[in-house]
């Protein structure tokens, strides 16, 4: 038995270690690791395991920050007395268990990813799969898996190569992830006239991975259409369309929304009717997004643009989706937008990569400057717009081991209020190495 035992053991090892495609190809949050449909020499000694896959990888990193206790977004604020730190910043492991046809595709798949760091453990993904296999077109998702919106949002975090996502996609997106039901239109087959465009449709809770429990009745509708990377020579082009249509329930009867004063000033007006508790406030996203990539001698050169408009609520200071209702706080509605741009070069080889990525936030498009601030107009933190510059290098040792070196330029909008009537000082530097398997 304990021969027995070694040697499943020793199996699993060579699965997991040995199978050299096993965790290189799953680059976006939604789609099914290619790795399942690969015949290597390995895979006749591992009929076993062959529906299994385990990967994940590992980002330890050290950050220093312009000031001690910056507020930040490049994986959290830093301590009230710190402005410097080593991190884990994640450390997951997945596990994927694939059914298929006589053919070799897919009808059933699990997902199981869990999140471990110095901080806790959580649940990063857990999702069931069902595919139509008469011609291979539709499938069916239910469960805790990433919402089908942005180009951003769904780009794995060890495939990104700014070390996080965009300010918007962490406040309009928390933990990407979402309790719900999604159907898809994906053709599978190559051969396929269809087989470059996708559709995803789906219902979600809304609070995403930042609440345990949905805290009102109100779903989110969420979709996205997208055109797979499509080559034309040379060029590689793909892009999307996304749209949310969802709310909040009002905890209170007090609704603020952006009008003009008695005086001309630009302020936000309450709302007190007694019809406005429990009803929902709109929380609509709109988001058009663009990759273009050019093949040459040194590897590639790449240019991405995303953009996001719409309707957000939120309470005074903050715009950020809650993981509970703000109980005993009055919404504020608010209409936002904001953009990704990226520029990726790389420099002599495939090894080297130059990093340039912008991006901004504007939780409030109708207020800007020091209009925020201003007596008797109620705006507030939760309105002021911040622009990031991100500037890096990365180094691919190999194809599991890179190092990232980022630098972001954070700017605030200059206004009234205290604390903001200058930029702040919340610039970071990230030095991360990350191993992939």
């Amino acid at each position: 038995m304990v021969k027995s035992l070694k040697y499943h053991l020793f199996l699993l090892f060579l699965m997991v270690f040995i199978n050299p495609f096993a965790g290189f190809c799953q680059r976006y949050l939604s789609e099914l690791d290619s790795s399942f449909y690969i015949r290597d020499t390995v895979r006749p000694v591992l009929e076993r395991f062959e529906n299994l896959r385990i990967t994940g990888y590992m980002q330890p990193q050290f950050q220093v920050a312009q000031a001690d206790g910056a507020p930040s977004y490049a994986g959290g604020n830093f301590s009230q007395f710190s402005k410097s730190r080593f991190m884990l910043r994640r450390a997951r492991v997945k596990i994927d268990y694939l059914l298929t046809t006589s053919s070799n595709l897919p009808k059933v798949l699990f997902t199981f990813q869990i999140d471990a760091t110095e901080r806790g453990v959580i649940v990063r993904d857990m999702f069931t799969r069902l595919y139509e296999t008469k011609k291979n077109y539709f499938s069916m998702t239910a469960g805790f898996f990433a919402r089908p919106y942005g180009f951003e949002v769904n780009l794995g975090s060890s495939y990104r190569e700014s070390p996080e996502r965009g300010r918007m996609s962490q406040i309009l997106m928390p933990g990407e992830r979402d309790l719900g039901v999604m159907f898809s239109f994906e053709p599978l087959l190559k051969t396929n006239k269809y087989y470059h465009f996708k559709l995803d449709a789906g219902f979600f809770n809304g609070q995403g991975a930042s609440g345990t429990t949905d805290f009102d009745s109100h779903k989110d509708f969420i979709s996205r259409f997208t055109l797979k990377p499509y080559n034309i020579g040379k060029w590689q082009i793909g892009s999307g369309l996304s749209f949310l249509r969802g709310g909040w329930k009002n905890a209170t009867k007090y609704v603020y929304q952006n009008g003009i004063g008695s005086n001309g000033d630009k302020i936000f007006i309450v709302d007190s009717s007694e019809k406005n508790y429990g009803h929902s406030s709109p929380r609509h996203y709109y988001g058009g997004d663009i990759q273009i990539k050019l093949r040459h001698k040194w590897g590639e050169t790449e240019w991405r643009a995303e953009y996001w408009f719409g309707t957000q609520p939120g309470t005074v200071n903050s715009s950020t989706n809650p993981g509970t209702l703000p109980l005993a706080l009055p919404t504020y509605v608010r209409h936002f937008n904001g953009a990704f741009f990226y520029f990726l070069q790389n420099i002599i080889n495939s090894h080297h990569q130059l990093i340039i990525k912008y991006d901004w936030y504007d939780p409030n498009i109708k207020v800007k400057e020091t209009e925020i601030g201003k007596v008797n107009t109620n705006f507030s933190s939760g309105d002021i717009r911040f622009n990031t510059l991100g500037i890096g290098y990365s180094y691919h040792f190999n194809p599991q081991t890179k190092l990232v070196l980022f630098y972001e330029r954070v700017k605030n909008e200059t206004t009234a209020l205290p604390g903001y009537i200058s930029d702040i000082e919340d610039n970071v530097f990230t030095c991360r190495l990350q191993f992939r398997f």
